[in-house]
């Protein structure tokens, strides 16, 4: 992968995920589970680029995504966190509107592992 600017970003918290990506993540995973997590929140069909197919499988894509921004924002500046969790939660409140709690779920999953 290569590295990509996190749509909606400011140049600085670009700068702050690619320090990132560069010494801890992967070139570009950020923005692309951003992208994955969108897909999956908007129940959007679309065509994914070859380095996205990977990450975008409905038994992978869906709660890897969100699990690389929770790992992200843990490890960004305050600053450039703030940001991407401003983008991630607006895309949570989404989910949390169209689904519903799974009871079935593991309770000690992410919460959005036990959303259906």
């Amino acid at each position: 992968m290569r590295y990509r600017d996190v749509p909606g970003l400011s140049g600085a918290a670009n700068a702050a995920v690619r320090v990132l990506e560069r010494e801890r993540l992967s070139p570009g995973i950020v923005a692309l589970a951003l992208s994955v997590w969108s897909v999956r929140v908007h129940g959007a069909e679309r065509r994914w680029s070859r380095w996205e197919t990977e990450f975008a499988c409905s038994c992978c894509g869906e709660g890897w995504a969100r699990d690389k921004l929770e790992e992200a924002l843990f490890m960004l500046p305050p600053r450039a966190a703030a940001e991407l969790r401003s983008q991630t939660e607006r895309l949570d409140t989404v989910l949390l509107m169209r689904t519903h709690h799974e009871p079935a779920s593991d309770p000690e999953s992410a919460w959005w592992h036990r959303r259906c």
